[in-house]
């Protein structure tokens, strides 16, 4: 049977616990502000004009995402692949998801939020903490905040280094942009790519 109604969805599901529900504040409270400043990745949510969804990745050393004393979030643009999917939907919609996840925790954090972009001289000079400084800074509004359970993680094992794959089992980035793009460039080794990305970091 296709589900086609909340009616439809809620009839297979229990309702969601007291705490499932209460556990959503409308601003980062002492605990959000300690994930976060723990936490060197995120992925970042968002969705375009045409509704079209993306979610990106974005990676520093702990705490590369600020918090201010108001409760706002800034997150440094670091060079990246310059497709800018996520600024061009933060200028059409405003709105951004995130997920923050620290190394060895399984419980993340999820934050939703009102986004603008800024290349204000003191937001630039508080994010400059990476090998470059930031083109621009995301300055988040924070209007959800919420502690994800470890279940997800505990499935996965991602933190179990005895579940990592070796990277040898796939074929190199290069080889596999390569064949999907039908360029016919010779592809990079996986070891002339990380070079390449570490100049650029």
């Amino acid at each position: 049977m296709l589900i086609q109604s909340i009616e439809q969805l809620r009839a297979l599901y229990a309702s969601p616990k007291e705490r499932a529900v209460k556990k959503q504040m409308p601003a980062l409270d002492r605990h959000c502000r300690q994930f976060i400043a723990l936490s060197p990745f995120v992925v970042l949510g968002s969705q375009g004009a045409d509704d079209a969804l993306d979610a990106s990745p974005r990676g520093g050393a702990p705490g590369f995402v600020k918090v201010t004393e108001a409760g706002q979030l800034l997150i440094p643009d670091s060079p990246g692949n310059n497709r800018l999917d996520t600024l061009e939907n933060i200028i059409h919609t405003r709105r951004i998801g995130m997920l923050f996840i620290i190394p060895g925790v399984d419980e993340t954090l999820r934050v939703n939020g009102q986004a603008k972009l800024t290349t204000a001289t003191d937001l630039l000079k508080l994010c400059t903490s990476e090998l470059k400084p930031p083109k621009l800074v995301i300055q988040v509004d924070v209007t959800q905040a919420y502690l994800h359970c470890a279940k997800a993680f505990m499935r996965s094992k991602l933190w179990d280094t005895s579940k990592q794959i070796d990277r040898a089992r796939l074929p190199t980035m290069g080889e596999m942009i390569g064949e999907q793009t039908g360029m016919a460039d010779p592809p990079e080794t996986q070891a002339e790519m990380l070079e390449r990305y570490k100049s650029e970091l």
